[in-house]
């Protein structure tokens, strides 16, 4: 797979906010960028707070301008807050390094785009955007 189709983008999206219902968690809001960082698909549950979609583009977003997922992200930045807060002046505020964000990848390790979650905690965020990807037949990369 070269490209991350609407299609598969959708699909993780809805695997993911189908995992999310099924464990009751918070209303989300899920988006899928491709590697540009250009959003592809971003759905938001009702009753999603409304700063949630720009949460999880951020997520995402970091994860691709990082290159590692949200949790390695989220480690380092505990290890080093100067560093994440240079970080996010320097990206005018579109990185947040916390779980939730997800690189997804072919089977051959080729990255295809992230996934950002935004709504409940941040375990659950990263689980249920784990889940989508996995369940589409792509590779998740949590960091």
């Amino acid at each position: 797979m070269s490209a991350l189709t609407l299609a598969k983008a959708s699909e993780i999206v809805d695997a993911a906010l189908g995992h999310a219902l099924e464990l009751g968690l918070r209303p989300l809001t899920i988006t899928v960028l491709d590697p540009g960082g250009h959003p592809l698909v971003v759905k938001r549950q009702e009753n999603a707070g409304i700063l949630r979609p720009q949460i999880a583009h951020a997520k995402a977003w970091g994860c691709l301008g990082t290159g590692q997922g949200g949790a390695a992200g989220a480690r380092h930045a505990t290890r080093d807050p100067a560093f994440f807060a240079a970080l996010a002046a320097i990206s005018d505020g579109r990185v947040a390094s916390s779980k939730g964000g997800v690189l997804i990848r072919s089977e051959d390790g080729e990255l295809l785009g992230s996934i950002g979650v935004s709504g409940d905690r941040p375990d659950n965020d990263e689980a249920v955007a784990v889940l989508g990807v996995e369940k589409s037949g792509l590779v998740a990369d949590a960091g």
